[in-house]
């Protein structure tokens, strides 16, 4: 018969126990290990912004939550992914610039390639939300997926609605089903395209729609998808953001009853490369504004005409004579959009019979 001292039986248990706890602490890393890796790239916007009170759901300052606080204030997302987070900007989106624009890019370009991310979240101001997405699916070149997410509330109002959007663009880039579909948005619980969402709501949470319908929904965690984008992007685009050092100048003029041609002809002086024109109803453009237009075509300036109504599509040749005057239609890209697009085919080329393909193609 053997008989063991206190001191032994007490080391077997430590032993035992420290046993015990080094196994679960291995199953908890390899659990974190086989977690997809999200980068979460913070610029700023409501998203990050605070409020004097809680009742302060569109009174408040943006931009002031860093995103490491960001992060810790929503601890669920270690259930669905790895997370981490990088500070890239710390802005208002009304201010962001094209030198913003490219370096948001190159950024999220470099973390493409990196075999440990798997999927990148960028949080940013609503105001040019869909610009930055729609200027990311045409010209960073990955299957990844890529989440553009703001919110319509600070984190300190009542009903905020950051933390759910946040979770919901972490659980879209983390899954192997978000692949390959281009940029994308998540907003109120809605899966959008980042080519054809805009911000049609200023003062709702459901405030991002598109006209062709979002491409799928969040719901508790678990994706589900209803289309698929037929517009090029991504991997699919002939634009890269690692060859493009500086964009274009294109600015937008705004049609209206009673136009006159003075923003017409100030952009020609300030030495744009295309102007979007901003039409009434089928991108139409006012008998006074014509000249001005073909004027400015005539000194080398690409003419696009877009339409300042929120649906439908601009038909070439339709309100204008777009072939007789060498002018380019949008399609059914909104102003803000086809500036983007314009901006970046003009780092390409300068021919208006490309412009035209690229735009019925992307």
């Amino acid at each position: 018969m053997r008989i063991f001292s206190s001191s032994s039986s007490s080391s077997i248990t430590r032993r035992w126990f420290a046993g015990v706890v080094l196994s679960a602490l291995s199953t908890v890393a390899l659990a974190q290990a086989a977690k997809p890796h999200v980068v979460v790239l913070a610029t700023g916007g409501t998203i990050a912004g605070a409020g004097a009170s809680a009742a302060n759901s569109a009174t408040y300052a943006a931009a002031k939550v860093p995103v490491d606080k960001l992060l810790a204030g929503l601890p669920e997302l270690a259930n669905v992914a790895k997370v981490s987070g990088e500070q890239v900007f710390q802005i208002a989106s009304e201010s962001f610039t094209n030198e913003h624009l490219l370096r948001l890019g190159q950024r999220v370009s470099a973390l493409s390639k990196q075999a440990d991310v798997d999927g990148i979240v960028i949080t940013h101001g609503t105001d040019t939300l869909e610009e930055t997405a729609y200027f990311l699916n045409l010209t960073v070149r990955t299957t990844k997926p890529i989440v553009v997410v703001g919110s319509m509330r600070p984190g300190t109002a009542l009903s905020a609605d950051g933390a759910l959007n946040l979770y919901d663009a972490v659980t879209v880039a983390a899954s192997k089903d978000a692949a390959g579909k281009g940029v994308l948005v998540t907003m109120n619980d809605e899966i959008q395209s980042g080519r054809d969402v805009s911000k049609t709501i200023n003062i709702k949470t459901e405030a991002f729609k598109s006209q062709w319908g979002p491409l799928g929904m969040v719901v508790e965690g678990k994706n589900y998808w209803f289309r698929a984008p037929v517009k090029r992007h991504t991997t699919q685009s002939e634009f890269n953001i690692d060859d493009i050092k500086a964009l274009p100048a294109v600015d937008i003029v705004y049609g209206y009853g009673n136009m006159n041609t003075t923003g017409i002809e100030a952009y020609g002086k300030a030495g744009v490369k295309a102007l979007i024109h901003a039409g009434t109803g089928n991108g139409s453009v006012a008998a006074q504004a014509v000249e001005s237009l073909k004027a400015l075509r005539a000194s080398g300036v690409q003419i696009i005409r877009s339409a300042r109504v929120p649906d439908g599509f601009v038909l070439r040749n339709a309100e204008q004579p777009d072939d007789k005057y060498d002018w380019v239609v949008a399609h059914d890209l909104r102003p803000q959009k086809a500036r983007i697009l314009a901006m970046v085919a003009l780092t390409k080329t300068n021919d208006s019979k490309e412009l035209q393909r690229i735009f019925w193609e992307y």
